[in-house]
């Protein structure tokens, strides 16, 4: 079996998405939008590199997964600095394919208005979706399953309590822009899975798989996509609100 590295898996499956979407963004007419979402995109990168390092080191270091001999560049803490990077680029990933596709999807003109008990509605449902990853958290066969739902909750948690009424009106939007890039990097990870580029620890998982690529791991791309299209749906929105 040929040798994938972990820049290799760059150069293969994030970089080509990345160029074309990038490269059809750039060549659009309307770039109005496109500079309008530097703002919030940029945000995003911020707020991913620094919720996600923490989280994905100590997972490392209990031994959730970890990476085959040769396959990294560097180190950076315990995690390899294509992982940080990796981390960077699918959330720009996201956002050019989001902001393709929003045109086919136009926000419909109805006021959307969030009360407070849709707001603690929203609240009590990421923490709902966190006491599941706590609870899972105690037993070792869904100890990552547990780590992504208790990790995924305050941002959910937050989003939901925002916005979950203005995400619900423009869920084709959501869907469509969520289900792409999180079906592509989930298969991605299946193939660096197999190239032993990184291994998941049978020890923290179910053993349940899909195509086999464990289910835990379809379901952090899934999360992570989710929290840049949330994010980036709801910001005009809110800024549309602060100014009325």
């Amino acid at each position: 079996m040929a040798t994938l590295t972990y820049v290799g898996f760059h150069a293969v499956f994030v970089a080509p998405p990345l160029l074309v979407l990038a490269s059809v963004t750039a060549s659009a007419h309307d770039k109005t939008q496109s500079v309008v979402r530097v703002i919030p995109a940029a945000a995003t990168l911020v707020l991913a590199l620094a919720y996600t390092t923490p989280w994905d080191n100590y997972l490392i270091h209990r031994g959730v997964w970890w990476y085959g001999d040769g396959t990294v560049a560097g180190r950076l803490w315990l995690a390899p600095l294509e992982e940080y990077l990796f981390v960077l680029l699918q959330p720009i990933v996201t956002t050019l394919w989001l902001g393709l596709i929003s045109k086919a999807f136009p926000e419909r003109r109805q006021t959307v208005v969030m009360s407070r008990r849709d707001r603690l509605g929203g609240v009590v449902a990421g923490l709902a979706v966190g006491a599941i990853g706590v609870a899972m958290l105690t037993q070792s066969t869904t100890f990552y399953m547990g780590a992504i739902l208790s990790w995924a909750a305050p941002v959910l948690a937050l989003q939901w309590a925002v916005g979950w009424r203005q995400l619900l009106a423009r869920w084709r939007l959501v869907v469509i822009s969520v289900a792409l890039p999180a079906l592509y990097f989930a298969g991605a990870d299946r193939i660096a899975i197999e190239y032993e580029v990184w291994t998941i620890a049978e020890q923290y998982t179910t053993g349940l798989t899909v195509g086999g690529l464990p289910i835990e791991e379809g379901l952090f791309f899934f999360v992570t996509t989710l929290f840049v299209v949330q994010g980036l749906v709801l910001y005009p929105w809110v800024i549309k609100r602060w100014r009325a």
